[in-house]
């Protein structure tokens, strides 16, 4: 294993170092000085902007002020030239450019920096406990470290995801995400592993199964022996949790194992990444499939793991057909190539708040997105 990065800085005259800590990946910052109570939110923007990270040694509490007041800074919009106002970009430019965006501001704003102890505690006034939080995220603890605040406050609030969960209509359950791993809060795609015709009860393979939604509800559904697989091992634990809070255990066995298991079955459900872009963090691997890999390796494999009559479901949105990322033939070119056939096309509307956000800068292909479980078999 590669050692884990060191963050240096003076403090006291002294130098002094820590073991650095960040989920998105990102590099220890060069430049350190030391924060505290009396430093101002624009002389903190301005550190920030320079690539210089604050060390904070002040009130837990004024830190997170500081934060917000940083995140409003960062989000004022700076004039543009009248010429720049009137250009016409493409959807994939558009989208290219919120990504960006999105990416300096987080690295802005993961300048200010926090202290832990080996156990996870925080040596600041009025500091939470976020022990649990942390050992969620990162494990048992090992040693002292620092991190930044924004990224505290992301462990935080996926602690409270994981321990209210997320309501699942169609099975009248909660499902309840870790760390890391993709949340079930867009529910039209569930309804439709709900509804869609079942080839078969027997046996069904649920590959990238994430928190385990989908097996559950094929269980739910009478399906007797399901296999969940995936190779990160926080969605791994996650759906292993899901599955026995839900009594589900004795039809589901979740495995570790990229795509598909060994062996064929009649159903074989996919809900891979929907938008083909690189991932700019590991807990994006979710969300971002890097050239396709995970849409095309289901597929091109897909033939190969059914059973005579068997059924593919893929679930998967248009959205990146409405960014410009992926075209509508060059989907059902893949899906060609891998001997397959589309036997129907299940479509499904999203009702989720960002369609009806007309500032997000993606409104227009959010407004005009259709999911889709598209129910293909070998040709």
């Amino acid at each position: 294993m590669a050692e884990q990065p060191t963050i240096n800085w003076t403090e006291a005259g002294e130098e002094r170092s820590a073991a650095w800590q960040s989920e998105a990946g990102l590099a220890p910052p060069r430049r350190v000085v030391i924060g505290d109570d009396t430093l101002t939110a624009d002389a903190a923007y301005r550190l920030a902007c320079e690539g210089t990270a604050i060390l904070w040694r002040g009130d837990f509490q004024n830190a997170r002020q500081l934060l917000q007041a940083m995140a409003r800074r960062v989000e004022r919009k700076p004039r543009k030239s009248a010429a720049r106002d009137a250009t016409v970009v493409s959807p994939a430019e558009a989208f290219h450019r919120h990504r960006l965006a999105q990416s300096q501001r987080a690295r802005t704003l993961a300048m200010l920096l926090l202290p832990f102890d080996a156990d996870y505690g925080l040596p600041l006034r009025r500091a939470p406990d976020v022990r649990q939080a942390c050992s969620e995220a990162y494990g048992p603890g090992k040693h002292a470290f620092v991190a930044s605040l924004r990224e505290l406050l992301g462990l935080i609030g996926a602690h409270e995801w994981r321990k209210k969960g997320v309501a699942i209509p169609v099975l009248g359950e909660r499902i309840h995400p870790h760390y890391g791993v993709f949340a079930p809060i867009r529910g039209e795609y569930l309804k439709l592993v709900a509804t869609a015709p079942l080839p078969a009860a027997t046996l069904a393979f649920d590959i990238g199964t994430g928190t385990g939604v989908l097996a559950a509800i094929l269980a739910r559904r009478g399906v007797k022996r399901i296999v969940a697989t995936d190779q990160d091992p926080r969605a791994l634990a996650c759906a292993q949790e899901n599955l026995a809070r839900l009594g589900l255990l004795g039809q589901v066995a979740v495995v570790q194992q990229d795509l598909f298991p060994p062996g064929r079955a009649p159903l074989v459900v996919c809900n891979p990444p929907w938008v083909p872009a690189s991932p700019s963090s590991p807990i994006e691997h979710a969300i971002f499939d890097h050239e396709s890999r995970m849409l095309q390796g289901f597929l091109t494999g897909l033939a190969d793991h059914l059973e005579p009559a068997g059924e593919g479901w893929l679930i998967l949105s248009d959205l990146a057909e409405h960014l410009g990322l992926r075209s509508r033939p060059e989907l059902l070119a893949m899906i060609a190539a891998a001997g397959l056939t589309v036997m129907e096309r299940l479509d499904i509307r999203p009702d989720h708040p960002k369609v009806g956000d007309k500032s997000d800068p993606l409104h227009a292909a959010r407004a005009a997105e259709t999911t889709s479980l598209w129910r293909l078999a070998a040709a």
